[in-house]
């Protein structure tokens, strides 16, 4: 109860000085570009931005005929972003506010709210180099470092879910330079190794990520890679390949930077491999994720050999299709492919997914609604149904 007060009172400040700051400032924005303000001497600039989903979700069990299902906000984030002292001195802090949001409190982040989702500086300090320092996603697969506003489906994939990067607090290095028309990105990062807004103090080693992006016909129209469907209608055809390794040493977490805390410490690697087109409408983006540990995964087993604590380690694949309507409804395909070590005694599992978008103000403010079929092994089907609004300004 005593969180709950301090997390709504936070909550309540922060509104309050929002709309203090920005009373006298509203005829120059515009919905979807969020609230700008900067100093008279140009030297800061604030970007605010609030942003919620609400989402409706049901199961259904066929051959036992159950139906459960849920009404829930599923995110809520406030979002500044701007520049301090310089232009090359930018920064990032992202807030999140839901239940969801600030789950996994513990003793490893004694016992506070997470509210905290990204706080990082980015320094322009040479050419085409910029370094980041801060609480920031990792640069691991390519839907999850796509925001969860810009999605094409309701929410990221079961590849996602189990092999994904996620936040981290670290430095990172970003490069990127030009060949003729080819565009390439390169990225390389340390950091703590367990997770957003953990306090105990890392004992067995840290991360190391590393990722290089190749685009083979340039850059895409309004940095058309990092958000899903085709919005920019592309004119010509564009291409986006890309690589991560990461290394995450002495990991305690059942999946790095997420998941339960184990008894016990394993190295993890893990590979991502991912790829993006867009032309005229058409939107086709695919991801393979491969994550293995140095010895057992296994951890701790019971008495009769279940096991109780192992890491999430073997192999996933997710394939998305989609096509824009120039009325801005879209039609989209997905299929995922989960496949993890036998000796987890996890079940493999695929999905099929059918979703359905209208884009009235881009990812801004739109209706998405999605079908799956969820086939897990020796586990009954399961079919789920989702239904949700996102609204950002």
């Amino acid at each position: 109860m005593q969180l709950t007060k301090k997390r709504l009172a936070i909550t309540f400040a922060l509104l309050c000085l929002i709309s203090t700051v920005f009373a006298q400032d509203i005829s120059n924005n515009t919905f979807g570009k969020g609230l700008r303000i900067a100093a008279k001497d140009s030297s800061m600039s604030m970007k605010f931005g609030l942003r919620f989903s609400t989402l409706y979700e049901g199961f259904y069990t066929p051959e036992t005929k159950d139906y459960q299902d849920n009404l829930l906000i599923r995110r809520f984030r406030l979002k500044f972003d701007g520049f301090v002292y310089s232009p090359k001195l930018a920064y990032k802090v992202e807030i999140g506010v839901s239940n969801r949001d600030i789950g996994g409190v513990s003793e490893y982040t004694n016992g506070a709210s997470r509210l905290i989702l990204d706080a990082v500086l980015k320094w322009n300090f040479a050419g085409n180099f910029t370094l980041w320092f801060g609480q920031t996603k990792l640069p691991g697969n390519r839907e999850r470092v796509v925001s969860s506003q810009k999605l094409q489906f309701v929410d990221r994939s079961l590849l996602n879910s189990r092999f994904n990067l996620d936040r981290d607090k670290g430095i990172q290095l970003h490069h990127h330079h030009k060949i003729g028309k080819v565009v390439i990105r390169e990225v390389a990062s340390v950091s703590k190794g367990e997770g957003r807004n953990v306090t105990v103090k890392n004992k067995d080693g840290y991360d190391y990520t590393g990722r290089i992006e190749l685009l083979p016909f340039g850059n895409f129209s309004k940095k058309g890679d990092y958000f899903e469907s085709d919005l920019a209608r592309e004119p010509t055809p564009k291409l986006a390949l890309g690589a991560t390794y990461d290394y995450n040493q002495g990991a305690v977490r059942s999946r790095g930077q997420l998941g339960t805390w184990l008894d016990d410490s394993r190295d993890l690697k893990t590979f991502f491999f991912d790829a993006v087109y867009k032309h005229n409408g058409f939107s086709a983006t695919t991801e393979y994720a491969n994550r293995q540990t140095k010895g057992s995964a296994v951890v701790a087993t019971d008495s009769t050999g279940n096991i109780t604590q192992a890491f999430y380690t073997g192999k996933a694949f997710n394939g998305q299709l989609a096509y824009l309507f120039k009325n801005n409804f879209e039609i989209a395909g997905r299929y995922t492919s989960l496949v993890q070590d036998i000796e987890t005694q996890r079940k493999d599992s695929k999905q099929y997914t059918l979703g359905f978008s209208k884009y009235i103000v881009g990812h801004h403010l739109k209706a998405q609604t999605d079908f799956t079929l969820i086939n897990t092994v020796d586990t009954p089907d399961i079919w789920m149904f989702r239904f949700q609004i996102e609204m950002a300004f």
